[in-house]
């Protein structure tokens, strides 16, 4: 009796175990499938060569499949084929080369790109030969630069950074702020001295107890399916003494240029003085020979009358 109890108690804890794995099962721990391509939506674009080279700027905001058709009417002595190919970033795309007839009077290009992260952005081109080249310049989502000089703040203070998009573009899945560092982004933790007040299609970074070494560019990123938007911003943190040393320059060179001013006279004043003295000193050598001259005619005048009364007597 007691091995039938046994088995009873051992087939019951079986049957709870199976039951507790069954319950305990999370239909969400299976890898999530990725939407077939089938569920994007299609953008077609169609261009007619009429050189050699033409260019096309495509943005893409969400991912796509995009269909690109090229036509070249060719040259009149073109053959009735021409070898085409499709080339991303330069590279030609594998299995894309091929040999196109010519109908209805033209060379006809097409297929279709699945634009679905950012690695699928970049410029793809339907080549007809060697010299006949379409581009297409698939880029993502662009902000405007939200200012074109730096916001200047000081040392102890606060900024606020903002950045927002216009009512034309589509709106963002949210809002991520980074800070140059090098040729790297290193995003902000939004912890201590910074704070972020995000709407739908704006932003704002606060940065508080602002130090010299809070200078530099911040990015603000507006968050899309198939890329991160990007705006870059320039903060210079500068000290309160920073606007007074272009006033002490002016200061120290207005001193200077009056020093300058001073001396220059003085020396001025010193040869006027010299030449003051020479004429002086010439007038006073003047009168001197002057009295002597006049001295000797007067002992001439004297002799000559003595002489006079002399011969007078005699006669």
């Amino acid at each position: 009796m007691s091995i039938s109890w046994k088995q009873l108690w051992c087939r019951i804890l079986i049957l709870l175990l199976h039951f507790k794995g069954i319950c305990t099962k999370n239909p969400s721990s299976t890898p999530t499938q990725l939407a077939p391509s089938t569920s994007l939506q299609t953008l077609v674009r169609h261009v007619v060569l009429k050189g050699d080279h033409q260019s096309e700027v495509i943005q893409v905001w969400n991912p796509l499949n995009l269909t690109l058709q090229c036509l070249w009417a060719g040259d009149p002595n073109q053959a009735s084929s021409v070898s085409c190919v499709w080339r991303k970033d330069g590279a030609d795309i594998g299995s894309s080369r091929q040999m196109v007839p010519k109908e209805n009077q033209q060379f006809r290009l097409e297929r279709v790109f699945h634009i679905d992260n950012e690695k699928a952005l970049g410029i793809y081109s339907c080549v007809f030969g060697e010299n006949v080249t379409q581009d297409f310049l698939v880029k993502g989502p662009q902000i405007e630069e939200a200012r074109d000089k730096p916001i200047v703040s000081y040392v102890g203070d606060y900024v606020v950074i903002e950045c927002k998009l216009d009512d034309s573009k589509p709106k963002p899945n949210g809002w991520t702020w980074f800070r140059q560092n090098g040729t790297e982004k290193e995003q902000i933790q939004v912890t201590g001295r910074y704070k972020v007040k995000t709407e739908v299609r704006k932003t704002r970074l606060q940065v508080h107890n602002l130090t010299e070494d809070d200078s530099g560019y911040y990015h603000c990123g507006a968050n899309y399916a198939i890329q991160i938007a990007t705006s870059r911003v320039e903060l210079k943190v500068i000290t309160f003494y920073e606007p007074l040393k272009p006033f002490i320059a002016i200061i120290v060179e207005v001193i200077v240029l009056v020093v300058v001013i001073l001396l220059y006279e003085r020396s001025q004043s010193g040869k006027k003085t010299e030449a003051a003295t020479i004429p002086l000193n010439t007038t006073t050598s003047t009168e001197q020979s002057k009295a002597a001259m006049s001295a000797e005619n007067d002992v001439d005048n004297k002799s000559s009358s003595v002489r006079r009364r002399g011969n007078t007597d005699e006669s």
